[in-house]
């Protein structure tokens, strides 16, 4: 679903990204996992071209994206959860929700959103603004659900919520993997992501530097811990 290959990723003269490789199966979820600056935020901004310049190869579904513009790269299946959730504060909750454009017919309804999501249809009338953080997390995903995008890429979306919502946010990540989506996965808190995903990678210095499958995380949990200062 998803192949980069020597990526590199510049903002202005800074050099960011320094030959980044990996792939995502149809069906998986990959976290990247690494301190705070190795890359990992540019990486999937670097997907969606949202940086300055990049080079190498990042093929979605067999294609190759890097001279795609931004706005073109969504419609082929991807979509995008940024850090700062991109709420719209003069929209309600279900204006946010109907603004994207649909990029494929399979989308999720509102329907399916609201009943994955029952805390949205309890405040689809509320602005953006009066969302509390967990909410405005969940509004951040469900408005990429609703357009039909099979591959998602997730920026730190437990960031500065609570248990109970991080947990939450924990089933519904379960829920779109048993529904087939393909998921990468930004994430500081290892707790959350371990039981989540397929695979990690561990980005250091703008770089991929190890992969961990579901299956070895057990052996070398005491590594990974101390590689991500843990």
């Amino acid at each position: 679903m998803l192949r980069v290959q020597d990526l590199h990723a510049f903002y202005g003269e800074s050099h960011i990204l320094h030959g980044v490789d990996f792939d995502v199966k149809r069906g998986e979820l990959v976290t990247l996992l690494g301190r705070n600056g190795s890359g990992r935020s540019t990486t999937l901004k670097s997907i969606m071209n949202m940086v300055g310049r990049r080079t190498g190869s990042i093929m979605v579904n067999g294609n190759e994206t890097l001279d795609m513009k931004p706005h073109h790269i969504p419609r082929l299946g991807i979509g995008y959860c940024p850090e700062e959730r991109g709420i719209f504060a003069s929209l309600d909750v279900h204006e946010n929700l109907l603004l994207p454009p649909t990029v494929r017919s399979d989308g999720m309804t509102l329907d399916e959103i609201y009943a994955m999501f029952p805390n949205l249809y309890e405040r689809r009338k509320s602005q953006g603004t009066r969302l509390s953080g967990g909410e405005q997390q969940m509004l951040a995903m469900a408005r990429i659900l609703r357009t039909g995008a099979r591959i998602l890429l997730l920026d730190e979306i437990t960031e500065g919520l609570a248990p109970v919502i991080v947990q939450k946010l924990a089933e519904v990540l379960m829920m779109l993997k048993e529904r087939g989506m393909t998921i990468v996965l930004v994430e500081q808190n290892f707790r959350f992501a371990a039981p989540l995903a397929d695979r990690h990678y561990v980005m250091d210095h703008g770089q991929i530097v190890e992969e961990i499958t579901a299956a070895q995380l057990p052996s070398r949990r005491e590594h990974l811990n101390s590689m991500l200062g843990v």
